[in-house]
């Protein structure tokens, strides 16, 4: 399962948690202007904004897990089981497969207004990648500097959500989702107040109570609740160091250990990777499991220009300094 948000200080940063049991060795990957995108049902495109994010590059084609284009619009992928539903081809509609659907995207829009009026003619179409990839149920988060929104397609139809929190887990639908927050209102940051009795002198004994009673467990929806809770409640400087670092500590708290999530026959789930873009910059940071380093990698650092695909394997295991 996994988890996405955005954050906006001076600059604006879209990243995710991808937690899965295995890895499909991602790697972080540009693609330049004019590498050819050939869709399976939709007009392919030559030539295209420029993007960096996260795949899995099968047959020289890059499978996105999460991905910011040149322009500053991102947009992620999670896992959406029992709920994803994608539907034949229909006449008149842009079919796209759910593999497709981010550089489909990300090829052709500056902003989430030009995306929603993609969406308007689109179908997500079930095609599998291949007989060894079948098509994955998944939902998107689509976010700009301004505005977020959510895209599922279900039993009813493709639903497109406004997002005004900026975070986006697994299951439940996202309306669902958003309602559930309204258990929840009684959290704070500040110190609580007696509410239980007048007739009992009840004070606070920790620093930390007015969050009492935030889901700790690693549900999508609990995990929905403290992302949602700790992102919206964070204070961080304008720097690019700080943003960084406070990005990386809102996805810390819904961090995947390993043991806590079994998947049967001595299999658990962890957070993989997590990675946070500064999307007006165009720079990728990511960390895994076994490397709690921060590394960048600078998408204008590239030749965009070029037709071929750019890709860093994510360096693993831990890098500790020594002081003495």
């Amino acid at each position: 399962m996994c988890t996405a948000i955005t954050y906006k200080t001076k600059d604006h940063y879209f990243g995710r948690t991808l937690d899965l049991e295995y890895s499909y060795n991602e790697k972080v990957t540009i693609t330049p202007r004019n590498f050819p995108f050939y869709f399976r049902k939709v007009r392919d495109l030559k030539r295209h904004y420029a993007m960096i994010g996260m795949a899995f590059v099968v047959e020289k084609y890059p499978l996105y897990y999460d991905a910011t284009n040149e322009k500053g619009l991102s947009m992620a992928g999670l896992n959406f089981p029992e709920n994803a539903e994608y539907k034949p081809e229909m006449e008149n509609k842009d079919n796209v497969t759910p593999f497709e659907f981010i550089p489909w995207i990300l090829g052709q829009c500056a902003t989430v207004a030009e995306a929603k009026e993609k969406l308007e003619q689109m179908n997500l179409v079930k095609i599998d990648f291949s007989e060894e990839l079948p098509v994955a149920p998944l939902h998107w988060m689509i976010s700009d500097k301004e505005e977020s929104i959510v895209v599922e397609s279900v039993k009813e139809g493709l639903k497109i959500y406004d997002n005004p929190v900026g975070v986006l887990t697994n299951n439940p639908v996202f309306d669902i989702q958003m309602f559930n927050l309204n258990n929840y209102m009684y959290l704070s940051t500040e110190p609580p107040t007696n509410c239980f009795s007048k007739k009992l002198d009840l004070v606070p004994y920790s620093r930390g109570m007015g969050a009492m009673g935030m889901p700790g467990d690693l549900s999508s929806e609990s995990r929905f609740v403290r992302a949602a809770f700790t992102k919206m409640n964070s204070v961080c400087g304008d720097s690019e160091s700080e943003s960084i670092s406070q990005f990386f500590h809102i996805l810390g708290s819904v961090f995947q250990t390993r043991g806590c999530v079994c998947m049967g026959k001595e299999k658990y789930e962890i957070t993989n990777y997590s990675s946070c873009c500064n999307t007006d910059k165009g720079i990728y940071y990511y960390t895994t499991y076994d490397n709690s380093q921060i590394t960048g990698v600078n998408m204008c650092r590239e030749n965009l220009e070029g037709c071929m695909l750019t890709t860093y394997p994510l360096l693993q295991g831990q890098h500790v300094r020594m002081q003495n």
